[in-house]
């Protein structure tokens, strides 16, 4: 059978013919098949894709408005459809905006700020309007109201697959009882078979936007999240410019393209972050190495020098050119080593000085032949000068004619083909490794790795940066291999961590409060890390752990996976945060690990969350994070410094117990032992609580009111201080409370004392009460384990 291939040519106008079928393809109608990338991939998901999108896009809106963010979100059933509404309080959108935002794909003002926010494509909430109307063919729903309007703005409106631009089928003016925000309502195929993860997307959303109150109205439930008290909305952002480290070729070329900077030093001050004067400096240095190299140097000949000079130099008086190689011996006199470049500074001195001094000018030609004949003699003996580098190099097994060998092979490479002995890094290396081989072969001396490693360094230590003027940014960018030599010169020079002003990290308080506030738990821990960069952009790693409580004890623990304050709810498996974990030793900090890998088990909720102005996810729908080094190591370093504190806790939550134990077997003993005392010695039962306190060392804290007067006694048996918290609860009114305040609450009066009590010392506090008042005791700031209390 004859393919349509191979017919191809046969024909005239065949390429016309195809070309003709060719078409540009808008990115909606891309979409439009293709909406599972987006996360749209069943009606259950779609769902909550649709909820994630909109309310990502309601608190971008209010936080950057300035406004405490409040959020209502409604599932409907309509008929064979679900309607989502979700309403927000944020500054509204004008009326020219609305058809844009909500109307077209890969439109936004946050694709080209390096600064972090939830949405960066443009594509969420557009793609959540395509997704209703492909499924449900109903315009979307948007209204809309700004501050001081007196009215607000009503759309309905479709996107045009085609050209990928906004459809209006109803516009008008509304009245809306809210006085600023935006409400969108979307109608689609759907069902609520994903109803845990939408209840997971909002709990998880509460827990890192702690300033945020967010409610949820579905067809069988209803749920409010408030705001955490106190919490305020997160630090503002400021756009900052790409970080020397990481950013990729192409990028840089770009950036020289586009650049209003003539020099490379403008450049790299102008167009990045965190690069001064000296840091531009030094990025330039780099660069000369590896774009001119550098220049070997060798001994300077203590004799012979001016007999360089005098054989150059011709047509000058006897008196002339001995001034001009006395002069010359000077400027090299202190010189250990010297350069051709070096060489060529020291003569045009040296011919300055002669000059001055005789009035006979030393012109170009006397000087270039005074520096080649200076050269000649300075590289006459150039194995001898590599000798000492060879064996400072290489280990002290290698024998006196091995090291003369390879000497002898690196000093021939130099010569014609390296004019001014002028060499990158790798073509040095190169000579090294030559050299080796050659002896290996001939000699059977091995040469190892190491060694070749520590001879290259060792001669590119001794050479002489060169001082070559570098080359415009515009040519820089029109040569790549110069574009890759700066690339490795930004990279290899340490700059200082990109400024976190771009970013907005929750915070060690605020991740604790947001999972006080949705967590019923007996432990907390959270852990912010310093900012790192990767590609170019900054980010922040930060993890929090709850423990204990209410959560459930059976199965792996709960992953709560973040980026930008946004919930990852899907992929959990192809996400680096979780594979990041998986490696983790968690048997080390007190979890079970069933096979010693893999999440670990237990009642304990772990969450991680990103902060970049570019997170990388390994796909549009954004659901899971990709596997970046920089990223995984610091993921492992927040978790691992929030588990240090929970291995603490556990540590003494076990020691507590053990001591509980103890404790309840001499409570249990000691007041049988007491009263077979008394019946022997034929006096009252004793009062156990002091002798308890004492064997166990703990605080004992007794009450007593006689005769008008109410006494707390407080003994501490441990050797540590006790930072206490003594409350007496009382039902008549107190006077003369000593060192202490009284606080009246429905006719009961809470009688406060903070001491501090040193170990093995007492404490008395006291107040007038009248007789026959009763009390009753609270004491906080030691653990129940270590406290008798006797009232």
């Amino acid at each position: 059978m004859t393919s349509f291939q191979s017919t191809l040519g046969e024909e005239e106008g065949i390429a016309e013919e195809l070309a003709e079928s060719q078409r540009e393809i808008s990115i909606a109608e891309f979409f439009e098949k293709n909406k599972h990338m987006l996360g749209f991939d069943s009606g259950a998901r779609g769902l909550v894709t649709a909820v994630k999108e909109a309310v990502d896009n309601a608190l971008d809106a209010t936080e950057e408005a300035g406004i405490l963010p409040d959020i209502y979100v409604e599932i409907q059933e309509s008929g064979d459809y679900y309607r989502l509404i979700v309403e927000d309080n944020g500054p509204g959108i004008t009326k020219e905006q609305v058809p844009k935002v909500f109307g077209k794909l890969l439109y936004g003002s946050r694709f080209h700020a390096r600064e972090q926010s939830r949405g960066q494509q443009g594509i969420g909430i557009s793609a959540a309007v395509l997704y209703s109307q492909l499924t449900s063919g109903t315009p979307a729903k948007i209204t809309s109201r700004t501050k001081g309007s007196e009215t607000a703005k009503y759309f309905e409106l479709t996107i045009d697959t085609d050209t990928n631009e906004p459809v209006i089928q109803d516009e008008s003016e509304t009245t809306w009882e809210r006085s600023q925000g935006t409400r969108i309502e979307l109608e689609m195929e759907a069902n609520m078979r994903a109803r845990s993860q939408l209840h997971d997307y909002m709990q998880h959303t509460a827990v890192v936007n702690p300033h945020a109150r967010l409610e949820l109205r579905e067809p069988k439930n209803h749920f409010k999240y408030e705001r955490a008290e106190g919490a305020e909305l997160p630090a503002e952002t400021e756009e900052i410019r790409p970080h020397p480290h990481g950013v990729e070729l192409g990028t840089v070329i770009k950036m020289l393209n586009a650049t209003d900077s003539h020099s490379l030093r403008g450049f790299l001050q102008e167009e990045f972050t965190r690069v001064g004067a000296k840091t531009a400096d030094s990025i330039l240095d780099a660069f000369r190495d590896r774009h001119y190299g550098r220049e070997m140097t060798w001994s300077v000949p203590r004799e012979g020098v001016s007999e360089a000079v005098t054989d150059a130099v011709s047509n000058k008086s006897g008196a002339d050119t001995e001034a001009f190689a006395d002069a010359l011996g000077e400027e090299l006199a202190d010189a250990d080593r010297v350069s051709f470049t070096d060489i060529e500074n020291a003569v045009d001195a040296a011919a300055d000085a002669a000059s001055e001094e005789t009035g006979t000018t030393f012109g170009d030609t006397v000087r270039e032949n005074v520096v080649d004949a200076v050269w000649t003699a300075v590289t006459e003996n150039r194995d001898d000068d590599l000798y000492g580098f060879v064996d400072d190099a290489t280990s002290v097994q290698k024998d006196d004619a091995t090291v003369n060998g390879i000497s002898w092979r690196i000093a021939e490479k130099f010569g014609e083909e390296t004019p001014r002995d002028r060499l990158l890094r790798e073509d040095l290396r190169d000579f090294v490794v030559r050299a080796a081989e050659s002896i290996e072969e001939r000699n059977g001396v091995t040469v190892g790795e190491t060694s070749r490693e520590n001879i290259t360094e060792r001669l590119w230590e001794a050479m002489r940066r060169v001082e070559d003027d570098v080359p415009l940014a515009r040519e820089v960018a029109s040569d790549r291999d110069a574009a890759r030599d700066l690339l490795d010169a930004m990279t290899s020079v340490d700059v200082i961590s990109p400024p976190t002003n771009c970013l907005a990290p929750i915070t060690p308080e605020l991740i604790e409060a947001g999972l006080r506030k949705e967590v019923d738990a007996d432990f907390y821990a959270a852990a912010t890390r310093d900012a790192d960069v990767h590609g170019g952009d900054p980010f922040v790693v930060e993890a929090g752990i709850a423990y204990g409580g209410d959560i459930p004890a059976d199965g792996t623990v709960q992953l709560m996976r973040f980026a930008n304050r946004v919930p990852l709810v899907y992929q959990r498996g192809a996400c680096a945060t979780t594979q990041t974990l998986k490696g983790i030793g968690w048997r080390n900090y007190g979890l079970d690990q069933p096979g010693g890998s893999g999440l670990p088990s237990g009642p304990c909720v772990i969450m991680v969350h990103v902060a970049s102005t570019n997170v990388p996810f390994t796909s549009e729908s954004k659901d899971a994070l990709a596997s970046v080094p920089a990223i995984e190591d610091e993921i492992e370093l927040a978790v691992r410094e929030a588990a240090r504190e929970l291995k603490s806790y556990l540590n003494k939550k076990r020691s507590m117990e053990k001591r509980r134990e103890k404790q309840n077997v001499i409570a249990d003993i000691l007041p049988k032992m007491a009263h077979k005392v008394s019946e022997m010695t034929d006096r009252e039962d004793l009062v156990i609580e002091d002798s308890l306190a004492r064997i166990m060392n703990n605080v004992l804290v007794e009450s007593e009111v006689t005769e008008g007067s109410l006494t707390v006694s407080v003994e501490n048996h441990a050797d540590t201080n006790a930072d206490l918290d003594v409350t007496a609860i009382v039902d008549a009114e107190p006077s003369d409370v000593s060192a202490g305040s009284v606080v009246e609450m429905d006719g009961e009066y809470f009688l406060k004392w903070e001491p501090t009590v040193s170990g093995g010392e007492d404490a008395e506090l006291t107040a007038t009460v009248p007789d026959g008042t009763d009390c009753e005791l609270s004491v906080d700031g030691v653990e129940a384990e270590k406290l008798t209390v006797n009232q």
